[in-house]
């Protein structure tokens, strides 16, 4: 039996994903979180084989969840779950040593199938978002926006990177709200998240 830790903030999501899984005889739902910062708790407490967890949690983002697992639980084996895929996404995914990358759409059989095989060892990448990972996506951000976004992703003052790119310190700040403002962003780590997981820097 696998036995399966799932975590998914959505009620009806995680209760249909439990219904579906209890018709499934060698899989096991142990535990059901909400929130990516139980995940390991729970996981502590039941010694799941499989975490399936979404990539968007309240509290903690499913991939740190999963990175954190990884370090805490090394055998039990993790499957995410997402409505996209970009190449920073993929790639942050493999960074954490998740075995599985999975749309959240798939048919029922494929995620018990893509359950078992990570179970197994084997490493599961949807191949429709492996694709859409290969699309470069286009960015909104000119490239001297991206410029002053990837030195302050990097851990650049405001003003060594108005230093290194010979702009007033005025200036920066200025890119930097307008950017955040162009990706829709809530602060300026979340432009820098939401540049980094489109590839874009």
């Amino acid at each position: 039996m696998i036995r399966t830790l799932l975590a998914e903030d959505m009620h009806l999501v995680r209760g249909a994903l439990v219904a579906l899984l209890a018709y499934e005889e060698d899989i096991e739902v142990v535990a059901e979180v909400e929130r990516g910062d139980r995940i390991l708790a729970a996981a502590n407490a039941c010694r799941p084989d499989v975490a399936v967890i979404d990539i968007a949690l309240p509290g903690k983002d499913g991939l740190a969840a999963a990175g954190e697992l990884h370090e805490k639980m090394p055998d039990c084996g993790v499957l995410i779950l997402t409505g996209v895929g970009t190449p920073g996404l993929l790639k942050r995914a493999l960074e954490v040593h998740v075995r599985g990358f999975m749309a959240k759409d798939a048919p029922p059989g494929r995620l018990a199938d893509g359950i078992r095989r990570v179970a197994e060892g084997e490493r599961v990448i949807d191949s429709e978002l492996a694709i859409a990972a290969m699309r470069p996506t286009e960015t909104p951000l000119t490239q001297r926006e991206l410029d002053v976004i990837g030195a302050a992703a990097a851990g650049a003052s405001i003003g060594e990177i108005a230093a290194s790119l010979y702009l007033a310190e005025g200036t920066v700040r200025n890119y930097l709200c307008r950017t955040t403002a162009k990706l829709g962003a809530r602060s300026r780590i979340d432009a820098i998240r939401i540049a980094r997981e489109s590839g874009w820097i």
